[in-house]
């Protein structure tokens, strides 16, 4: 029989040979017996079409979702992906790819934005379904079109950073255990979770450096760390806390969580505004740059992967164009009186 229930909640499942010799079963997805007849009608239809006429098989919304996943596992933002995933899983879970067309994807982006989340998070959603649906075409050719989908405009933020006066303040009502993680941050840049999980194998005093793993990176490629003077200083004093970690809590446990409370509350205290954890890296750059550091060796140095990332910082020390706007000042030869000889010249 080709049509049957399978268990007790009632939903019927196809059962039959496809037309080049596969076994087919799989759930009609209803309890409607018209309906199930129906997707099983179509199905084997699409099944004949694609052994006789060469057709391109009909794939699934899941389908490729799996397929995508499963690509990205070895990214750092997997994640983020498979949360974003999930979360079109109640809209999207039984559609073809050939059905997901422009306005679906703008039914999905309305739905996003009802629950008051912002355009850059609405964004990101949006960011995977078109990468999803890039991949469904042009590199797996399931299907020959996608919509194209359009993101929503975000404003551009301003760099948050704090001077090095605001820092101390913020160091003197911070504990000493975090206090800590915070000088190591503004001493090297590195990325919350690479200080947190920063290691001893992971760090040679002998020759004043650090490196983190290619699997520890956002990047995904391995970053060298240079250690100045003050970070230096910081590793000294967490040497014999624990064996494994360089950063620790009480009773030598390794930090789990350095940006909760205690952290929220001493920001406050201090008056430092819209301040987060991330903007400690942002501190480390600005400072940099205001101290002519180029750009191209901050990028290698904070492990940006493209130049476009670092110039958000370029603004911050306009030094290397003053000799251009120069040019565009009138000539002044003046003597020892203060005369501008050259006007003089001219009215003789």
């Amino acid at each position: 029989m080709s049509l049957y229930r399978r268990s007790k909640n009632g939903v019927w499942w196809v059962r039959f040979t496809a037309p080049d010799g596969r076994r087919i079963r799989q759930t009609t997805g209803t309890v409607d017996r018209t309906k199930a007849q129906e997707y099983h009608d179509r199905l084997r239809v699409e099944l004949w079409r694609v052994c006789k006429l060469g057709d391109k098989p009909r794939r699934t919304w899941q389908q490729a979702v799996a397929r995508y996943l499963r690509e990205v596992a070895h990214k750092a933002g997997y994640e983020e992906d498979n949360r974003q995933t999930k979360w079109l899983d109640k809209y999207w879970r039984d559609k073809y790819l050939d059905e997901i067309t422009r306005e679906a994807v703008e039914q999905v982006k309305a739905a996003k934005l009802s629950t008051g989340v912002a355009n850059a998070t609405c964004n990101r959603m949006l960011a995977v379904v078109r990468a999803i649906l890039r991949k469904a075409a042009y590199d797996w050719e399931w299907i020959d079109r996608i919509p194209k989908v359009r993101l929503l405009p975000e404003p551009k933020r301003r760099i948050r950073f704090i001077t090095r006066e605001e820092a101390a303040q913020l160091l003197a009502v911070l504990p000493k255990h975090l206090a800590e993680v915070v000088r190591f941050s503004l001493a090297t840049g590195l990325r919350k979770r690479n200080v947190t999980e920063l290691q001893w194998s992971q760090v040679d005093l002998e020759r004043r450096c650090a490196w983190v793993h290619p699997d520890q990176a956002k990047a995904r490629k391995a970053i060298a760390v240079p250690l100045n003077a003050e970070a230096m200083l910081v590793l000294r004093r967490q040497q014999g806390k624990h064996p494994v970690y360089v950063f620790c809590y009480r009773k030598h446990a390794p930090l789990s969580c350095v940006n909760g409370g205690t952290w929220r509350e001493a920001v406050k205290r201090v008056g430092l505004a819209d301040f987060r954890w991330h903007d400690l890296r942002h501190t480390w750059a600005s400072w940099h740059v205001q101290q002519g550091t180029p750009l191209h060796a901050l990028q290698e140095l904070g492990g940006w992967e493209t130049a476009e990332m670092v110039r958000r910082y370029a603004h911050l020390a306009p030094e290397h164009l003053a000799e251009y706007a120069e040019r565009l000042a009138k000539p002044r030869v003046v003597d020892g009186s203060g005369t501008n000889l050259a006007q003089a010249e001219k009215r003789t």
